[in-house]
């Protein structure tokens, strides 16, 4: 068969007046020609939004269109946000049970390697609470000062106690001046008497002579003593000068330790009438009151907090702390329940130190040497002072 070739006849009109059929020169030209004229309209490939209406039985069942179900939903999820891991991680874990320690609970735990958690028992809850009071972050500087009327009641020590346990749970540690005028002894209870005699014999006294030079921590540290993260500044040793001390030159000393501790702690030695003690109270955010079992120490402690409210202090005096210190284990006859009711009445809160040795002979005071109640103890004075700061 002779092949076919497609050829091209040009013309302007046809036979019958109408117009020619133009042939092409090449088959995939024509090809194209007849593609073209099948493609539908530009319009109609245009993909449409709206889905497909399915059939409804019954259409009072359902939302008038599509476009309501979407609008519904968005608002659904507008009000309740879907949850995610960064936002919300807490939904995607099963909260674990605190570690119960010693006990029958920590037993159980122990035997059964951690299979049996039954949790901590209230007593290790409320330690854990302590804790959580203790070590809450603070905004800014605060200062507690310790004071008493009487000698000899457990003030060197309660601020040597819950110095070192601010130390233990706090992030931050804690300072504590020595503004006693008597040639206190805060740092030697801190420290030891031997390792005390070693250290640098540097004091307030020192500190004050250099105190325009001292423009940072490091410089501040060479004139304290640290009793691991206790940090302290000694008090004036020298009879002639320890009583030297005044308001003025306190206030400076407080500034200063203000730019670079969250938490001081000032013992301010026996009596309220001492040079520096107006600056100590105008400093001073709150207030413990030392005080023993003996009925002279309680009557000196309600002296000291009527002295407070009669002189401009009201508010310290209300909000002040009044530790009882055991310190001499007072015998059967005084009635420690009546002079406990004497106190409360005038005070933010009353807590009792029990006797202890390491507290009560008036050495070395070190938190493990203590009994776990005397510990307690200055536990819930720390947590309490900080609870003042808040």
């Amino acid at each position: 068969m002779p092949a076919v070739t497609p050829t091209t006849v040009s013309s302007s009109e046809g036979s019958g007046g109408q117009p020619a059929v133009t042939r092409r020169s090449s088959w995939a030209e024509a090809a194209a020609v007849a593609d073209a004229a099948e493609e539908p309209p530009a319009e109609s490939l245009e993909l449409t939004t709206e889905p497909v209406e399915p059939p409804l039985d019954n259409a009072a069942d359902y939302p008038s269109s599509r476009r309501d179900v979407r609008d519904t939903a968005r608002v659904a999820m507008a009000d309740s946000p879907l949850p995610d891991f960064i936002s919300s991680p807490g939904l995607f874990v099963k909260e674990q049970k605190p570690r119960p320690l010693g006990g029958f609970r920590g037993a159980v735990y122990a035997m059964t390697g951690g299979a049996w958690n039954m949790g901590p028992g209230a007593r290790q809850r409320e330690e854990d609470e302590l804790a959580l009071r203790i070590s809450r972050q603070l905004q800014g500087s605060f200062n507690t000062a310790v004071l008493s009327l009487k000698g000899g009641i457990g003030k060197t020590s309660t601020t040597v106690g819950v110095g070192l346990t601010l130390a233990e749970f706090r992030g931050d540690p804690p300072c504590a001046i020595d503004a006693n005028p008597d040639s206190g002894d805060l740092v030697e209870r801190a420290l030891g008497e031997g390792i005390y005699q070693q250290a640098s014999p540097r004091t307030i006294t020192d500190l004050l002579s250099n105190i325009d030079s001292v423009d940072s921590l490091t410089a501040l540290s060479r004139y304290m003593h640290h009793a691991g993260r206790f940090h302290l500044i000694a008090g004036e040793q020298d009879p002639e000068v320890s009583d030297s001390l005044t308001a003025a030159e306190y206030l400076r000393i407080r500034k200063l330790v203000s730019s670079y501790y969250s938490v001081a702690l000032t013992d301010c030695g026996t009596g309220v009438t001492h040079n520096a003690m107006s600056g100590i109270l105008q400093s001073a955010d709150n207030l413990i009151i030392a005080a023993g079992y003996a009925v002279s120490g309680a009557k000196r402690a309600r002296s000291t907090l009527q002295w407070l409210a009669h002189h401009g202090y009201e508010d310290l005096a209300r909000n002040a702390i009044v530790v009882i210190t055991d310190k001499d284990e007072v015998s059967s006859r005084v009635d420690k329940d009546a002079i406990e009711e004497h106190l409360s009445g005038i005070c933010r809160q009353l807590i009792a130190v029990p006797h202890d040795r390491g507290v009560a002979d008036g050495d070395l005071v070190t938190l493990d040497v203590l009994r776990p109640e005397t510990r307690r103890a200055y536990k819930e004075i720390a947590a309490s002072i900080v609870d003042g700061y808040v």
